[in-house]
């Protein structure tokens, strides 16, 4: 009897600690902002995550290896926030002098565990 009481209060205990992690999710959003090179037909791409910015520290988007990744095209940028996960929103351009520059807003789903407040 005393065999059954322990694992009875075992199992108990095991399903309580289970209980108790969060699976919530927690919607992030991110901008992908092209702006046209100087005498080229070529753009920059800018991907800004809501991170602060700073003159000391690189905030550009690094490959695994750790190289600066580059986009050749602005679908170049497009097609990669989507292999990512991120889903587009919305885009629109907005104009500075004489060129246009684009933002595309997207979206995308963390857990609420993942998300450095």
């Amino acid at each position: 009897m005393k065999k059954v009481l322990i694992i009875a209060i075992i199992l108990l205990c095991s399903r309580a600690s289970i209980a108790q992690y969060d699976t919530s999710k927690v919607e992030q959003y991110c901008q992908v902002i092209a702006t046209p090179r100087l005498l080229s037909n070529k753009v920059t791409i800018d991907i800004d995550f809501g991170e602060e910015k700073s003159f000391w520290r690189d905030t550009r988007l690094k490959t695994d290896g750790g190289k600066i990744k580059k986009f050749n095209t602005v679908i170049d940028a497009l097609n990669y926030m989507g292999m990512e996960g991120w889903i587009f929103i919305n885009a629109y351009p907005v104009r500075m002098g004489e060129t246009d520059i684009y933002h595309f807003a997207f979206k995308k789903q963390f857990p609420k565990s993942a998300i450095q407040l």
